[in-house]
């Protein structure tokens, strides 16, 4: 398999079967794939809704959360539950759009096997209220200033990495929205490329000014913290020669 998507939702159960559709049609015939939609404490239908998807979706698969425990929860049990190698993530809410998927990863196609890759997409034109605009251009300034991650726009849910990259990661609430200045720390690479962002279609938003910027700087300290204790050692592992050779000394791998 190819590529798992991964979906978090929660109460979006006007908006999950336009994004399974829209995925599928972006995906099929280009590559080998699954959905995953991580449904996270729900109280409207979006359960029913995915279960009903699955009957005409064979690469669809529903996870549960019994309650809400966030967006970086259910993002790390859809990863874990991942069986790509690549991952590409999607925010429930249909504002993100599949189509700009096989975009990131042709970037992918081309990309060297190390470092390890985040390709991150940036809302050039936003499709929001000013209100939660204008919160997330203070975060993102502060943010860039603070971490150096010389990321656009962290908040985009259209991203795509390597499932162990990911996992790799430490993981904490709301570590999603920090996920380029986390990957740099392992000695990754960033990059970013325009998509296409969209208004949402139905439900409401479950993020307001004060969650972007309240909590945001609380997080904001705690991975300064992380980069600043950071140790990425060079690994060299000593291979024994073979008694048959009859090498004198041993051989050396760079493990990185």
């Amino acid at each position: 398999m190819d590529l798992s998507v991964v979906i978090p939702v929660k109460d979006e159960a006007a908006n999950v079967a336009s994004l399974v559709a829209e995925v599928r049609a972006a995906l099929d015939g280009l590559l080998d794939y699954e959905i995953l939609c991580v449904d996270d404490g729900s109280e409207d239908g979006t359960v029913t809704e995915v279960a009903r998807l699955q009957a005409a979706a064979p690469h669809l698969r529903l996870l549960r959360h019994m309650r809400n425990y966030g967006q970086s929860a259910a993002l790390r049990s859809g990863v874990k539950a991942a069986r790509a190698v690549w991952i590409a993530t999607l925010d429930g809410d249909g504002q993100n759009d599949p189509a700009d998927i096989p975009k990131l990863w042709r970037m992918v196609l081309t990309a060297p096997v190390a470092p390890p890759l985040l390709i991150a997409g940036y809302r050039e034109s936003r499709q929001d209220r000013w209100t939660k605009r204008f919160a997330s251009q203070i975060a993102n300034r502060v943010r860039r200033r603070m971490l150096g991650d010389g990321s656009p726009d962290t908040g985009c849910g259209l991203k795509l990495f390597p499932r162990s990259l990911f996992l790799d990661l430490p993981y904490f609430d709301h570590m999603h929205r920090f996920l380029p200045a986390l990957v740099l720390r392992e000695g990754g690479i960033v990059r970013s490329i325009r998509v296409n962002h969209r208004a949402r279609r139905g439900g409401i938003s479950k993020y307001g000014v004060f969650d972007r910027l309240g909590v945001g700087v609380v997080d904001l300290c705690g991975v300064i913290w992380l980069k600043r204790r950071a140790a990425r050692p060079h690994v060299l592992e000593e291979v024994l020669p073979d008694p048959k050779t009859a090498s004198t000394s041993p051989s050396i791998s760079v493990v990185r």
